[in-house]
């Protein structure tokens, strides 16, 4: 089966890479859903983004999932419409839907591995995007 793939507006694909984060461990779990639209509600860079645009995207991103090379079209989608000034912005949407239940799950983990990976983002400004996520998401 072949998907029409959409294009993205550079909004589109930060969402993409929050909703593939969210979807990576099989659960989307409510935190991270509400972490998306917390994000999408108030990030500067969603300033002028419909937030109807959410559920579309969600649902191509769950649709490559279930596809054979799906995750690589999904990254295709996503630099073909992301600046390069966005990647690491991008980088640190996801780390923040990951960190948004508390913890990371294995295919959370994967998944920033690739996302990282995909975006080119350096080992140095990974680490410090990481502890910046954790340390908002802390709990007492």
């Amino acid at each position: 089966m072949t998907i029409d793939l959409p294009s993205l507006s550079p909004c589109d694909a930060l969402v993409a890479v929050m909703v593939a984060v969210s979807c990576s461990d099989s659960t989307i779990r409510t935190s991270e859903l509400v972490a998306i639209q917390r994000m999408v509600d108030h990030a500067p860079v969603f300033a002028s983004y419909d937030d109807d645009r959410i559920r579309p995207i969600s649902q191509t991103v769950m649709t490559l999932f279930e596809e054979e090379d799906g995750v690589d079209a999904l990254f295709g989608l996503i630099r073909d419409a992301l600046p390069e000034k966005l990647f690491e912005t991008a980088y640190a949407l996801a780390c923040d839907v990951g960190a948004a239940d508390g913890r990371l799950y294995e295919g959370e983990v994967m998944m920033l591995a690739e996302i990282r990976d995909q975006l080119n983002i350096s080992r140095l400004h990974a680490a410090a995007i990481e502890l910046s996520a954790r340390v908002r998401h802390m709990t007492v």
